[in-house]
């Protein structure tokens, strides 16, 4: 049977606390032995991706900010399909809006008395090393942003924030450390597109997607194999996926991340 594995990052394939993927290695390798395609479905940025890409070997299609563009190998396919542009290698595949409306939208909410929100794009250095565990020299990745608007929120009434952004067009979505604000995309949209490309390869693969948070959920529903990892905190952001059980991966982060593949694909 022919697998493709569609993976979120942070707190599933790399450890919520120290971006560690180690106690996955040997289930990567297995992956990569048995040729298996690995796509990476993250809230990251092109750029945090491409770090991670270029330390794992890896050189499938990647999807970024939560499903705001999937990017393909220019040569990958053997096929011609529709894409946005053409840019450094990739065909690109966008789906979000544009970072300036998202910020923009953030900054007017913030005017009209929304005191609690911070944008991403408003934190200093500083503060994003704290509250994410990061190197200072992976900050400016982090804001290279095309598509979402990382935020926090501080107090009581995130419920009237969405639905003001939802009156406008726009989603958010609940990420590991942060709120997500982005337009009408998201995960799944993306993986389900990058899927029809896959079978237009073969038409029988069967596909799997790995996550831990709320903003996986849509792109787990679109899979034949959904999976979640237990969160830091000992928690799955869900126990049924569209009237399906997902499989319940056995630990946290890259120790889930390892067990369920080995469970998948046997060692």
């Amino acid at each position: 049977m022919k697998w493709v594995i569609f993976t979120d990052l942070d707190g599933t394939l790399l450890d919520h606390q120290t971006y560690s993927f180690e106690p996955a290695r040997e289930a990567l390798k297995l992956v990569k032995e048995r040729g298996i395609p690995l796509c990476i479905v993250t809230s990251k940025t092109r750029a945090e991706v491409e770090e991670y890409r270029r330390v794992l070997d890896n050189r499938d299609p990647f999807i970024v900010e939560n499903g705001g563009a999937l990017f393909v190998p220019s040569t990958y396919f053997p096929f011609p399909f529709p894409y946005s542009r053409q840019e450094d290698g990739y065909k690109v595949i966008e789906f979000g809006r544009s970072h300036r409306v998202l910020l923009d939208e953030l900054l007017k909410a913030l005017e009209d008395s929304w005191s609690g929100i911070r944008p991403f794009s408003t934190l200093s250095e500083e503060e994003i090393v704290r509250l994410t565990g990061v190197k200072p020299h992976q900050v400016h990745l982090m804001k290279e942003r095309g598509y979402d608007e990382p935020f926090l929120f501080e107090g009581e009434g995130v419920e009237g924030l969405i639905a003001r952004f939802e009156a406008r067009g726009l989603k958010v979505v609940k990420g590991g450390r942060f709120y997500h604000l982005m337009g009408n995309h998201d995960k799944g949209k993306a993986v389900r597109r990058l899927i029809d490309l896959f079978r237009g390869m073969d038409p029988g693969i069967k596909t799997i997607a790995i996550g831990d948070s709320e903003n996986d959920l849509s792109m787990l529903k679109v899979v034949d194999l959904p999976v979640l990892v237990r969160r830091w905190d000992g928690s799955y952001a869900a126990t049924r996926i569209d009237g399906r059980d997902p499989i319940l991966a056995r630990g946290a982060g890259p120790e889930g991340w390892s067990e369920a593949i080995f469970r998948i694909l046997g060692r």
